[in-house]
């Protein structure tokens, strides 16, 4: 801010206002600064000539009045001044008026009336200065009143010969339709958009572009037939055919390009016949703007996004896929930001294409710039699926338990509910991931209270499977984790009021605890100070309902009722009360009020109010009129009936079931059916009174069962999720599979065989762990979701129980303790596998892990996800046998499968010097998670096959060549298989039909490359 033109005082203004060290510094600069103003302003004109150099700082005086409006004061002594500054015939001087009136006019102030006549006058005017001024303030100070009065001025401009104003021309109109769309409707200013388009002059046509976008935002439709006209100007501008003036850093006008990018994309969503006009000039603006520079980055950028937008394409898919991959791979965090968005965007409805960026995910989630991590965490958000939900959930928790920003901990939170409802494996990982959510300090705050009642309404109801033992177990799940959780110092009130009710409910399921133990830690947690009163009520009524359970009040519960009968919380005064009166006078109507598990039972109502009708009955004796109820003639109480009845409620209803189900999240644990006939009471026990005298209590109490008629199974073994995804290899280079379908099956046992010690297998890397268990779902619950939601009651939590079991256990006896509850014995050496056991091998999310004697050391595994000792016989000759259990599980068990002598007719499985290939029964996700292990690949085109004509053929002569048919996929004609020689020797196959006996193409990926290459050679000859 220099020049000769500016007074000193207007410097020391801006310095000291600049220097203020308080806000009451500041007042006083500005307040000082009005009463100068007022004392120039107000002063009367003059033709001294002496008074010539206060009309020269007039424009100074209007800037420093700006200021004082800026920092919140009044400056409504200087309008009027503004107002006549903009009548002025100097330019500088106008346009400052202009501006002040803009700045300072609030839209409703009348001294706006006043620049009208000033404004038509400006518009008319020949002086091209004048008119651009005029449309600035145009659009800065027309409201919807004064519409009609400039309207016709402003569209006669868009003829005008200069390019300047045409170009304010269309946006000043674009302006006015926006505040009075009656006087120029959405028609004429498409109309007149046409036909700026075409104009003459780039930077018009890039002004009209600004409008269509702004339009097409609202309405597309009646822009879809530009479409060629919008492809053929970026064709244009990508082949450098505007002028040299309009490059940036040799990028033919990138800020028109993403323009166009932008308005295309709003006009091929969800329209095929528009999107395939643009598919060749979009590619090739990629192809040109990838040249290393910032501007052309950002053109890259929003041709991906257009891409995810627009009716998709495979071959536009691949490139943006292509160019995502250039960003991840960069050093620069601001590309690798683009990257992990653009991603995100494509994994959103084509999840494949995240594959070839395993790793690139997992670092950017250890990159220490925040904003990225942020970003990441979005894309793992929108790819997660219910194989890969457990890491993804384990990940956000641990990102919630670290951050301290309070945005993020709103959004973390929200995403982990949605995943733990939406994608839950079984009702046990649920319960842990909601319990670690409220467990976390300052997150159990941010949960919606509904969440906590749809958990106790899942404890209470159970899978929806009539299944009782399953339901318990879960229950049981549930208290063991609640009852660790007892001698935590501080807890959320959403947890702490969840654990009361839990405990209350079912602490009776855990025989070796004393019900007792429970009561005496809910009474420490009732006395303390911290917690609120509506988390004491529901401590307090836990007491209760064990009290019941347990059929003798313990001193501790005797002296809580006691002292909270004197409470200051009404509600709980009035409980305590009336449960003293309980166990004192009417103690064998406890366990009537305190039923067990009898939170679904239905409350029996008296529609007939019964209890009142002796009153009734004296007042019809008295003389006094018998009650009417009125017609129900009313329509809108009627609509307000039927609108409270179908208010929503928590939703049982199970998600839409895709096409394969995941064996490997059905964890249930097995439970005492003595556990309800040991939990109830039926008296002999004794009650301390508030002094501590026992009472003792008449009447039994049977437990109540839950009412599962018409429920819905959510989580139950029934809902489990399903998911089918489309496996798409291409003909050039087929890319890894990955699919959530993990279903291994397990062979049948055989001796181990011969290990050939040249081939180590691959040490993985724990980033590359981590990318399995994200991408493909193996190994993730063992990793992710199971680690970081059982992690805490599986270190201190453990400590709480067996020092409860220890201490029944002493003072039964140890016969009476292995009586009910049997200490854990070495496990003994197991049998051999077999397959109709059901034990998934490649499950790495159950409770204990399944221990493995073996006499001699492990053999190696090659990442094949199990012990090839357990699962080959060391007999070339001798395949496995198959398991009953192997054909329920098999997802070709309902295509027509070959007899049991088929096996060798014509053909001979493929063999390694003498070693014969053996299938290898993994999943979809098996696959895929060992596609990217294998070092060799060969890929070739057989034009006439011999024995695979058409994809029908494949499972029936698959097994013939010793493989395993893992999937087909008919939308696409492909299909792969598995299989291993010698134990260690991994073979993939990839196949892919085409379609009118255009032959097959085969891809074989091994890791050994000498049986890669032999299997190669084997395949050409016998497809």
């Amino acid at each position: 801010m220099s020049g000769s033109h500016l007074s000193r005082d207007f410097f020391a203004l801006v310095k000291a206002i600049g220097e203020s060290k308080s806000k009451q510094e500041e007042d006083r600069i500005i307040l000082g600064e009005i009463q100068t103003l007022k004392k120039i302003l107000s002063s009367p004109p003059t033709n001294d000539p002496s008074n010539g150099s206060a009309k020269k700082k007039a424009k100074e005086y209007l800037v420093r009045l700006m200021y004082v409006e800026m920092l919140g004061h009044d400056g409504s002594f200087g309008y009027i001044k503004a107002v006549e500054l903009a009548a002025a015939q100097s330019i500088v001087h106008k346009r400052t008026g202009y501006l002040a009136c803009g700045a300072c006019l609030s839209p409703d102030h009348e001294f706006r009336f006043m620049l009208i006549n000033r404004l038509q006058r400006d518009l008319a005017s020949s002086n091209i200065l004048e008119v651009c001024a005029a449309l600035t303030a145009v659009v800065r100070l027309i409201t919807q009143d004064m519409v009609a009065t400039v309207v016709n001025d402003v569209t006669k401009l868009l003829s005008h010969q200069n390019d300047l104003v045409r170009k304010k021309a269309i946006i000043a109109l674009h302006r006015l339709h926006q505040l009075d769309s009656s006087n120029i409707t959405a028609t004429d200013l498409t109309a007149h958009l046409r036909r700026i388009l075409c104009d003459r002059d780039p930077s018009v046509m890039g002004a009209s572009l600004c409008v269509i976008e702004k339009m097409t935002i609202k309405d597309a439709a009646p822009f879809k037939d530009l479409v060629p006209s919008l492809v053929s100007i970026l064709k244009q501008v990508v082949e450098h055919r505007l002028p040299s003036e309009f490059d940036y850093h040799r990028v033919p006008a990138p800020w028109l390009q993403m323009k166009l990018v932008r308005i295309l994309s709003l006009l091929g969503k969800g329209d095929k016949a528009s999107s395939e006009g643009m598919y060749a000039i979009l590619a090739d603006t990629v192809k040109r703007a990838d040249t290393g520079i910032n501007a052309g980055f950002a053109i890259v950028y929003e041709v991906v996004k257009a891409v995810t937008i627009i009716y998709p394409n495979t071959t536009l898919l691949d490139v943006a896929a292509e160019a995502i991959s250039r960003f991840m791979e960069s050093s620069n965090h601001n590309l690798k930001y683009l990257g992990v968005t653009g991603l995100a965007m494509i994994v959103k409805d084509h999840p494949q294409y995240a594959a070839a960026h395993q790793l690139a995910v997992v670092e950017c989630l250890d990159d220490p710039d925040e904003t990225l991590q942020r970003k990441t965490l979005d894309l793992l958000f929108s790819m997660c699926n219910p194989v890969n939900c457990e890491f993804i959930a384990a990940k956000l928790l641990s990102f919630l338990k670290d951050t301290s920003d309070e945005f993020l901990r709103k959004d973390l939170t929200k995403k982990i509910v949605v995943i733990s409802e939406r994608y839950a494996p079984n009702q046990q990982w649920y319960i842990s991931t909601i319990i670690t959510l409220f467990s976390i300090p300052g997150a159990g705050e941010l949960v919606d209270p509904e969440i906590a009642q749809n958990l106790m309404s899942l404890l209470a109801e159970g899978g929806g499977d009539d299944d009782e033992e399953e339901d318990n177990a879960m229950r049981m799940a549930a208290v063991e984790t609640f009852v660790n959780l007892l001698d935590e110092p501080q807890m959320p009130p959403i947890l702490l009021q969840t654990l009361a009710w839990s405990l209350g409910e079912y602490a009776f399921l855990l025989e070796d605890i004393e019900l007792s133990e429970i009561i005496e830690d809910l009474c420490k947690l009732a006395r303390r100070t911290v917690i609120g009163e509506s988390s004491r009520r529901y401590l307090v009524t836990a007491v209760f309902k064990l009290v019941s359970q347990l059929g003798t009040c313990p001193p501790c519960a005797a002296h809580l009722v006691d002292d909270y009968t004197k409470s200051r919380d009404p509600i709980l005064q009035q409980s305590c009360i009336e449960f003293q009166s309980l166990i004192t006078e009417n103690v064998q109507l406890l366990t009537e009020v305190f039923p067990v598990d009898a939170s679904c039972e239905d409350v029996g109502a008296d529609e007939n109010l019964s209890i009142v009708q002796g009153f009734v009955d004296q007042a019809l004796a008295r003389g006094m009129n018998p009650y009417n109820p009125p017609e129900d003639e009313d329509s809108d109480e009627g609509e307000g009936a039927e609108g409270q009845a179908s208010k929503p409620v928590f939703n049982i209803t199970p998600y839409e079931k895709p096409s394969a189900q995941p064996q490997q999240y059905q964890q249930q644990q097995a439970i005492n059916p003595s556990f309800s006939s040991s939990s109830d009471t039926s008296g002999g026990g004794s009650l301390s009174s508030g002094g501590g005298n026992p009472v003792q209590l008449g009447g039994g109490g049977a437990g109540v069962g839950l009412r599962l008629s018409g429920v819905a199974n959510v989580w139950g073994p029934s809902m489990e999720v399903k998911k089918e995804e489309e496996v798409k290899v291409a003909e050039s280079e087929p890319a890894p599979v990955v699919v959530d379908v993990p279903a291994p099956v397990a062979a049948a046992p055989a001796p181990a065989p011969t290990v050939v010690e040249e081939q180590k297998p691959k040490e993985l890397t724990e980033k590359e762990k981590m990318a399995m268990a994200l991408f493909g779902g193996v190994g993730g619950g063992g990793m992710g979701g199971g680690g970081g939601t059982s992690e805490r009651r599986g270190s201190a939590g453990k400590s709480k129980l067996a020092a409860m079991r220890e201490k029944k256990a002493a003072a039964a006896g140890a016969g009476a303790f292995g009586a009910n509850a049997p200490a854990p014995a070495p496990a003994p050496a197991p049998a051999p596998v077999s397959s109709d056991a059901g034990m998934d091998l490649l499950d790495m999310t159950f409770d204990g892990p399944t221990e493995i004697v073996q006499s001699a050391p492990p053999t190696a595994t090659l990442g094949l996800g199990f012990d090839s000792g357990n699962l080959l016989s060391p007999t070339p000759s001798q395949a496995p046998a198959p398991a009953p259990a192997q054909a329920n599980m098999d997802p070709f068990g309902a295509l027509n499968e070959p007899s049991a002598g088929v096996g060798g007719a014509g053909l001979a499985a493929f063999n390694h010097e003498g070693v014969a290939v053996v299938p290898l029964p993994i999943d979809t996700a098996g696959f895929g998670s060992r596609w990217g292990q294998c070092g060799f690949q060969k890929k070739a085109s057989v034009k006439t096959p011999n024995h695979i004509n058409s994809l029908d053929d494949i499972p029936v002569v698959l097994p013939k060549f010793g493989f395993h048919p893992v999937e087909t996929i008919v939308k696409t004609s492909e299909a792969i298989a598995a299989g291993v020689v010698g134990g260690d020797g991994l073979i993939l196959l990839h196949f892919k039909v085409k379609v009118g006996g255009g032959g097959v193409d085969v891809t074989v990926k091994a890791n050994n490359p000498t049986i890669g290459e032999g299997c190669f050679d084997y395949m050409l000859e016998s497809v």
